[in-house]
């Protein structure tokens, strides 16, 4: 297990740079803040980051331009230009005043709201920052994470008792799926997998017949992911409750561990929509307006709800249709499903609900244009875990299949009655 994550993680010097997307700059800032800098040195260590991974980009892409590679570096030029640019919009919303809260001003401060609601990854970069300055201190925090969601898919499938080559390759496949090259890059995408993977694992420690530590787990992932994301913390906690009331309706009587469990998630969900109502955390309209306004860039929508309804269903045929182009993803997440449904049913029915928050986050943003399908990364855990579990099935043909629909007594001591 360490052997794999060393040699992932020695691959990743390929790219030092240039990983950040345009939400990068407000949680880099947003850390430098924490850290102690002020908003002017914050944008000017987050605008020399951006910059100079545009730069390499650009560098790059000249390189193997086959009419253009022969001329001078565009280094000197796209920086000069990405400089201008970015300190043209900071410097004039510093100078009409927008300085309150933690972020530095690259939008308006209505946008910028949504993400001081996010305080957990700004606050898991401060320490690699701080020791490693800004462009290893975000690099070894991609690392740390995407190491920590394949150590936590192994992990979980160990606990599940599964063949230790299955959970090898469960944590291979989830470092070279998409969702390990998203979570390598400097957004809340990675840390949001990892909690998810951490609630899972306390669902299957609760199945195995360790519910105490299991429960503990499911119900501070939550209180995590909260600070990460509230939104998907709420996706979260309705599915695992979801999930816990179709294993106790299925096994028709009310189960101690699995119970505990579903009030635990259950309870998540009701302090999530309260401690976000009381703190003024953007509701689900002002997402709405958000979306259907680039950002807040166009007047508010009169009527955003039937527009919005409207959007939502031309962007899954349209998304639909392109999965059908190219089936990888599609036979990827069916094959995952009925390998997970046919190991172990029970979990199953947890690690499809987990799965579920990316359709419910890319539903409530329905942007066919967002780079790399990050809005629904998490639905590749179902890959990731559940394709193991299909491999173990195959492989182990004899083995008995881990059908429990609730926590029961242990497989040791199941054979020692019989």
């Amino acid at each position: 297990m360490i052997l794999v994550a060393v040699v992932f993680a020695v691959l990743q010097l390929a790219n030092l740079t240039s990983r950040d997307t345009p939400d990068t700059k407000n949680y880099l800032s947003y850390a430098l803040s924490l850290r102690g800098e002020s908003k002017q040195e914050a944008a000017a260590l987050t605008i020399d980051y951006v910059c100079a991974g545009k730069a390499s980009v650009a560098r790059r892409n000249q390189a193997v331009d086959v009419v253009r590679f022969h001329r001078a570096s565009p280094t000197r030029r796209v920086v000069a230009e990405c400089r201008r640019d970015e300190w043209r919009g900071v410097s004039a919303r510093l100078a009409a005043g927008q300085t309150a809260g933690h972020t530095v001003p690259f939008m308006s401060a209505r946008f910028m709201r949504i993400f001081e609601a996010r305080p957990g990854y700004p606050m898991l970069l401060v320490p690699f920052v701080t020791v490693l300055g800004v462009k290893w201190g975000l690099w070894a925090s991609g690392v740390a994470v995407t190491v920590a969601g394949g150590v936590l898919v192994f992990l979980l499938l160990r606990t599940l008792r599964v063949s230790t080559g299955a959970a090898l390759t469960g944590q291979a496949l989830f470092y070279v799926l998409p969702c390990g090259t998203t979570a390598m890059r400097p957004m809340t995408e990675g840390l949001m997998m990892a909690v998810t993977l951490a609630a899972l694992w306390g669902c299957a420690l609760v199945l195995e017949g360790r519910a105490r530590a299991g429960t503990w787990l499911a119900g501070g992932s939550l209180a995590v992911l909260f600070t990460v994301k509230h939104s998907q913390a709420l996706f979260l906690g309705l599915c695992l409750t979801a999930a816990c009331a179709v294993l106790l309706a299925r096994r028709r009587r009310w189960d101690g561990p699995l119970r505990t469990l579903g009030v635990v998630a259950g309870c998540g969900v009701l302090a999530i929509v309260l401690l976000a109502r009381a703190l003024h955390y953007p509701s689900e309209s002002e997402s709405v307006q958000d979306l259907l306004t680039g950002h807040y860039a166009r007047p508010d929508r009169a009527r955003p709800w039937p527009e919005f309804l409207h959007l939502e269903v031309a962007f899954w045929v349209e998304w639909v249709r392109r999965q059908f182009w190219e089936p990888l993803f599609l036979t990827a997440v069916v094959a995952a499903g009925w390998g997970a449904l046919r190991r172990y049913p029970a979990f199953a029915v947890f690690l499809l609900a987990a799965a579920g928050t990316g359709v419910l986050n890319q539903a409530a943003h329905p942007d066919i244009n967002v780079w790399g399908d990050r809005l629904i990364v998490l639905l590749w855990l179902l890959p990731a875990v559940g394709l193991p579990l299909l491999l173990d099935a195959v492989v182990r043909p004899g083995a008995r299949a881990l059908g429990r629909t609730v926590p029961g007594p242990s497989r040791g001591d199941t054979e020692v009655a019989r």
